[in-house]
């Protein structure tokens, strides 16, 4: 089994907010891979892996970091794979790590979620691999509609809470 999707992080101390990303592709049976790289302290490695990326078949890469930030634009700039950046929260609430990935030079796009946002990274390189596979599409699909389902539900329950003024 070859991975599609590629989960980088700065430093294994991210992996408390990656593994969310790691838990969405699993459950939806999409082979994937989690290193640990650094823009900074490994740089070689960062260049060599972005730039084998394509050729390895990988179809997208998560990428997430904190503070400075810099590892999703590092591998964007050296492949052709769509990459998306994943602020990790440290300093500034996380403000300083989004500021630095979505804030990209013209012709190195980065996507880029929340802060913290790892689980809907994932959906979103599931939505990408989706436009090529019906399989994964209809996985997508089940999915979004088991969402839809839970806020149903929620109203269902929400309706047998009583309150004296409440009307519904």
């Amino acid at each position: 089994m070859e991975p599609l999707v590629s989960i980088i992080m700065g430093s294994t101390s991210d992996l408390p907010v990656m593994e969310k990303a790691a838990k969405f592709l699993n459950e939806m049976e999409i082979p994937f891979e989690m290193t640990a790289l650094s823009a900074h302290r490994t740089p070689q490695e960062v260049e060599e892996f972005a730039q084998n990326a394509s050729a390895r078949g990988l179809q997208v890469i998560i990428a997430g970091a904190g503070m400075a930030a810099a590892l999703p634009g590092v591998i964007a700039a050296s492949t052709t794979v769509p990459v998306i950046g994943v602020p990790i929260k440290g300093m500034l609430d996380g403000l300083d790590a989004l500021l630095s990935i979505v804030q990209m030079p013209p012709g190195i796009p980065v996507a880029t979620v929340g802060v913290n946002g790892a689980q809907n990274a994932a959906i979103l390189a599931v939505e990408m691999l989706a436009l090529a596979d019906p399989e994964i599409a209809e996985k997508l699909t089940k999915y979004k509609e088991g969402l839809k389902q839970k806020i149903i539900k929620a109203n269902t329950d929400l309706a047998d809470v009583q309150y004296e003024f409440k009307t519904n």
